[in-house]
């Protein structure tokens, strides 16, 4: 991936996050997000932007394009060979956490990596991509899952008849919270180390999963934002938010590249919810809304 090629990643992941804002901002049209620009010590930088309103208690979009002299450990764990090497990274990351709790919390993300050289390597092109994104529902409705997944195999079809499988599977187990023995959601797509295909292909694949998030997931918010809830319901959703935060602190490789890398902590930690609750060995009811969440989290085949 040389300098051009990379720029128009950079140039493409700043408009998506521009899309994507402008939007979620349609959907509170008396809201618009808040920007903190920022500068990394090694260079780059990026652009946060939160909105708090009506509908998304707490939306968040963030854009970052960082460089370092020595990749961190989460990002030479499965790559040793290149321990030592300078990097640039990019991505577009976000968490929507909805006020109403018929809304599914939703996360999203496109990133690109390449290596600089230095220290003991000397190879300074290696390349690739990742992202995916993924919903996570309170009280699910079927038909909106279907449609999550469906949206997502859209995207994925013209790259491949298998692409789809494949990074559905991973994003499942990615997303497993091995100490609950329960996903974190109900899927939808993930992928990292994407450099088998040429630097067009892999671009135009970010660029699909990117623009798709949108149409996965407004869709979702216009059908359910109106309907009412309770404390009961405002009560379980801040407890399930409970899994995001431990899944996020424990396993998310994001959140450890980022801490690692010594970026920007309020950026990094944006996709927290606003309020959330634990509770000691809570059960649901028999019977009841709340336990029929337990039955979607597990892998499922929703299309």
């Amino acid at each position: 991936m040389n300098d051009k090629q990379f720029q128009q990643v950079l140039s493409y992941l700043k408009g998506l996050q521009d899309s994507i804002c402008n939007s979620l901002e349609i959907i509170e049209p008396d809201k618009k997000f808040k920007q903190d620009a920022w500068t990394h010590a090694n260079g780059g930088g990026g652009r946060t932007r939160t909105l708090r309103g009506k509908v998304f208690e707490s939306a968040g979009v963030n854009f970052s394009h960082v460089l370092g002299d020595k990749l961190p450990g989460s990002a030479t764990a499965k790559r040793p060979e290149l321990t030592g090497s300078g990097f640039e990274a990019s991505g577009v990351s976000l968490v929507i956490h909805p006020n109403n709790p018929f809304i599914p919390t939703s996360h999203a993300n496109v990133r690109v990596f390449r290596t600089t050289g230095g220290g003991n390597v000397n190879d300074d092109n290696k390349w690739w991509f990742g992202g995916g994104f993924d919903l996570t529902p309170y009280y699910p409705f079927d038909e909106d899952i279907v449609h999550w997944h469906q949206t997502a195999k859209d995207a994925c079809a013209p790259f491949g008849k298998e692409v789809y499988k494949k990074f559905k599977a991973w994003c499942d187990e990615y997303f497993y919270l091995k100490h609950r023995k329960e996903t974190r959601g109900v899927g939808g797509l993930f992928f990292d180390d994407l450099n088998q295909w040429s630097f067009e292909k892999s671009f135009e694949f970010i660029q699909a999963i990117g623009n798709a998030y949108v149409a996965a997931y407004l869709p979702i918010v216009k059908k359910r934002m109106d309907t009412p809830f309770t404390e009961q319901h405002k009560a379980f959703q801040k407890y399930r938010r409970g899994r995001y935060v431990e899944f996020n602190l424990v396993y998310d490789r994001g959140t450890l590249f980022g801490l690692q890398s010594g970026g920007r902590t309020e950026s990094i930690l944006m996709s927290m919810p606003p309020e959330v609750s634990f509770r000691y060995n809570y059960q649901p009811e028999s019977g009841s809304e709340e336990e029929k969440l337990y039955d979607y989290l597990a892998p499922r085949d929703w299309v």
